[in-house]
This record gives structure tokens, sequence and C-alpha cells, in this order.
């Protein structure tokens, strides 16, 4: 019989695969790397847990950065890598009490607050951030929205069957 851990692990790469599919899925940004990548990180975040999550968000854009040729510089993507990390790992701890305040506030902290990290950042400011917040607003709400509703179908589709 194979284990819980064994099965976490496997379901983790099985989401960090669709984080690789999703990055090359792309929506039109100044950087090229704003993608869908990080909705298996949320939906790993809600069916396993924040830390897997977080592995899966942070892999899922470093792929996307590595398919655009790192155009801020692998550090930079780094750092993002760490915020998605950390958006991920808050979505899955909010899920557990709400999962529609999950839903906003892993799509404003994605959407406004990564792109405002890059302000005091020599060479981006103010006009980084303004050609940046609209492509991630819609594709952050675009890729949580996609991980919430199809947990709620997993979940209700379980429930249906165990009841039957």
């Amino acid at each position: 019989m194979i284990g819980q851990k064994t099965k976490d692990l496997t379901l983790t790469a099985m989401f960090i695969a669709l984080s690789f599919v999703g990055a090359g899925i792309k929506v039109p940004s100044p950087t090229g790397t704003v993608a869908f990548d990080s909705a298996p990180g949320y939906m790993a975040a809600l069916f396993l847990g924040p830390g897997y999550g977080a592995l899966t968000a942070a892999l899922g854009h470093l792929f996307t950065s590595m398919s655009a040729g790192f155009p801020l510089s692998l550090p930079l993507h780094l750092l993002i890598a760490a915020e998605m990390a950390f958006f991920a790992w808050v979505f899955g701890l909010t899920a557990k009490r709400s999962l529609i305040l999950a839903v906003v506030a892993a799509s404003l902290m994605n959407g406004i607050l990564a792109p405002a990290s890059f302000i005091l950042i020599p060479g981006f400011g103010p006009g980084f951030f303004t050609a940046m917040v609209f492509p991630l607003v819609v594709a952050s709400a675009l890729n949580v929205a996609a991980s919430a509703l199809l947990y709620r179908y997993i979940q209700r589709t379980k429930g249906e069957d165990h009841a039957a």
C-alpha cells in the first residue's frame, strides 16, 4: 500500500508538470512572464497544503521566466518565485477559513503587491508597476479563480460519489 507521503509527492509532481504546461500559455505583458503557471500551485495549496502549493507556484514562475529568457535577470526572477511561493502559501492557509477571501487576497497580492515590490529597485520604478499591474491582476484573478472553481467542482463531485 502506498503511503500518504508518496501520494502527496506524486500529486505534487503532477501539479508541477501542469505548471510547466501552464507556463506556455502566456498572457500578453511587457516582460512575457505572465502566464497560467500559478493555477496548479494554487490547486496544490488547496488539495495538498500550503507548502506543496508554495513549491509548485515557485517552480511554475521559474518555468515561465525561463521560457521567456529570464528578461528581468535570474536573481529578480528568483525573488518573484519566492513571492509566488509566499502568495500560494497564504492562499492555502486563508482558504481553510474562506475560499472567497483567499481568491481575493491572492489575486491582489500577485496582481498589485508583486509589481509594487519592484518600485524601489533601480531601473524599474513606477513605470514598471504601471505596465505590469493590469496584465498581472487579470492573470492572477484567472489563475486563482480557475484553481478555486476546479477545487469546488472536485469537492462536490467527491461528495456526490460518497452519497451514492
